[in-house]
């Protein structure tokens, strides 16, 4: 059911109704049943008096790339030429990545683990699994790490974070040598990362310095 800022920014030619119930404490981040909110409407119809006024009001929507006037009214146009379920699906996605970014800032890294993961159901990508990778590695789950960081090298091979990851997880599961392999690939992929350059040093070392992981004693 539309609520009466919906039905208004839809509609056109109820900017001064737009204002009253704005000012009775209507609240504007109330989407439609297809997910659009009032300010999507509003600049749909390129009414910018509505837009303005709706702006400051309206929390960003996650997966708009620039939040601004011009940018509301140019992501409602491209939004506008979607499929309904692409549209419904994608915001979804950014709706649980920006929850699951949120948590983890918070180091909440349970939660961020679980918005992650139903974001991933709902589209795989190799950053979604990059970032439930590190949520694991963080709560010391090196299996869990390690099974993300495998499935993010799957999506993008040649990324040098992934290869990172894996060795993490590798590293936390004591499996030195297996992090040597992955290093050494990232190194490949960035060469002169720093990062990965001491990283690989203290695996080889322990590697050379762990009975049975292929090591010199």
């Amino acid at each position: 059911m539309a609520t009466p800022l919906i039905f208004a920014t839809m509609q056109g030619g109820y900017t001064n109704y737009i204002k009253l119930l704005l000012k009775a404490g209507a609240d504007p981040n109330i989407p439609d049943d297809v997910g659009t909110l009032p300010i999507e409407y509003a600049a749909l119809r390129d009414c910018i008096e509505e837009v303005e006024m709706l702006f400051p009001v309206t929390s960003p929507i996650p997966n708009a790339p620039d939040w601004s006037i011009e940018g509301v009214i140019s992501y409602a146009k491209i939004e506008d030429e979607k499929p309904i379920e692409q549209r419904h699906l994608e915001r979804r996605i950014a709706l649980f990545k920006s929850q699951a970014d949120t948590a983890f800032r918070q180091k909440d890294y349970k939660m961020a683990s679980h918005f992650y993961g139903l974001a991933i159901a709902h589209g795989e990508s190799a950053t979604l699994y990059a970032n439930r990778s590190l949520c694991k590695l963080l709560m010391a789950d090196g299996d869990g790490a390690l099974s993300d960081a495998l499935k993010c090298r799957m999506l993008r091979p040649k990324w040098a974070k992934a290869c990172f990851h894996q060795a993490a997880a590798h590293m936390l599961l004591k499996e030195y040598k297996q992090a040597c392999d992955a290093l050494e690939d990232a190194q490949r992929m960035d060469p002169g990362n720093a990062e990965i350059d001491v990283q690989l040093r203290k695996a080889r070392e322990l590697m050379k310095n762990t009975p049975g992981d292929d090591g010199e004693q």
